[in-house]
């Protein structure tokens, strides 16, 4: 006989004296998170880049507005990883914003190779003016959800977080 049993909240089924894993059509779309993650993620970009066309601002800036905003003078290793970008495209994008006057690079004294970014005045308020903009597709996104499912949500998220992180940040 087949036992089914959770483990990590997957369910795994216990055959022959070895732990085995359902079939995808078993498992099933709907309830595979980072299937609908990706969904999730893909429309929530795809709103805030036609929210945020007018601006001419991109996802990927606007990450990097939202993040300066909160820590400022990360590297650009560290902005990779906390914009979720990768570092060849957040060096172009950079550039780019720099450029544009939103953010400004300023050289480590202890490290010459290594630069801090930060908002500019034209930068902060250009993520001030978005923000509204960001906040209003995020109250929507969780219409209907309390606050109590909405922390038990973001704690879970930590955790897996935790379970995939690369880097310690």
């Amino acid at each position: 006989m087949t036992e089914q049993r959770y483990r990590a909240g997957v369910l795994r089924r216990l055959e022959e004296g070895r732990e085995t894993h359902p079939t995808m059509g078993e498992f099933g779309l709907s309830q595979f998170a980072p299937y609908l993650i990706n969904r999730i993620i893909a429309r929530w970009n795809l709103n805030l880049a036609d929210a945020f066309k007018e601006e001419n601002a991109t996802t990927v800036n606007m990450r990097v507005l939202t993040v300066l905003s909160v820590w400022p003078g990360l590297t650009v290793n560290e902005l990779s990883v906390f914009a979720v970008t990768e570092q060849s495209t957040m060096s172009r994008t950079l550039d780019a914003m720099e450029d544009q006057g939103l953010i400004r690079r300023q050289q480590v004294a202890e490290d010459m190779r290594v630069k801090k970014v930060f908002l500019t005045d034209s930068g902060r308020d250009t993520f001030e003016r978005l923000w509204p903009v960001m906040y209003e597709r995020f109250a929507l996104l969780f219409d209907g959800i309390g606050d109590d499912e909405y922390q038990r949500f973001v704690g879970t998220l930590h955790k897996l977080l935790d379970n995939i992180r690369m880097h310690n940040i």
